[in-house]
């Protein structure tokens, strides 16, 4: 471009989307204590007024982020069970929710991640608690309300373990575990 012409203005109707999409992988990254406007603008290949035009300030684009997040991933949570029709369906979804690859580790980092900032963040616990009653609320058409709180305490123990651990539970292990919880079976196979 010639000196003293200005750059034709991108039409982006995404662009909020991408940098939100960004934050999450800086926080995925980098964490919480990590996030700055630079390093989300560069991860999303935008110019750094864009962030800030989007959002006012670190914070807003950190709980918006978060915000993005769990509205995925509640989502995603309930599309996991659209197939369970029987205990060991159920069961088999958990463990692979427990011992799942890549992708659930990706998620994993950000929900404990979101979990450690809703600690100081009222509005992020508020995210939390929303977030939680969600997901037990999923759990409890297959299980009831007291076996579901249970169970979806420990998945959250089991998979922040198997985050932290350096060699990975036996399948055999988190399915006896996550059997346990649900209790023995009553009346018919649900």
């Amino acid at each position: 471009m010639g000196r003293g012409r200005r750059r034709a203005r991108r039409h982006d109707p995404q662009r909020r989307r991408r940098i939100l999409d960004a934050a999450l992988e800086v926080l995925v990254a980098d964490g919480v204590a990590g996030i700055t406007h630079r390093k989300v603008a560069s991860r999303a290949d935008v110019p750094l007024g864009s962030v800030t035009y989007h959002f006012e300030s670190l914070a807003e684009l950190r709980t918006q982020a978060f915000i993005w997040y769990v509205e995925q991933r509640t989502a995603e949570y309930e599309a996991l069970f659209t197939q369970v029709e029987t205990r060991e369906d159920l069961v088999d979804v958990l463990v692979d929710l427990v011992q799942g690859g890549p992708s659930r580790h990706r998620s994993a980092v950000l929900g404990f991640e979101l979990h450690l900032a809703a600690l100081r963040d009222p509005a992020l616990r508020a995210l939390t608690h929303e977030w939680t009653r969600a997901s037990r609320a999923v759990l409890a058409r297959f299980t009831g309300p007291e076996t579901a709180g249970r169970l979806d305490a420990l998945l959250e123990g089991m998979i922040m373990h198997a985050l932290l651990s350096t060699e990975p539970e036996p399948r055999e292990s988190t399915r006896a575990a996550i059997v346990q919880t649900l209790g023995p079976v009553t009346g018919p196979e649900t």
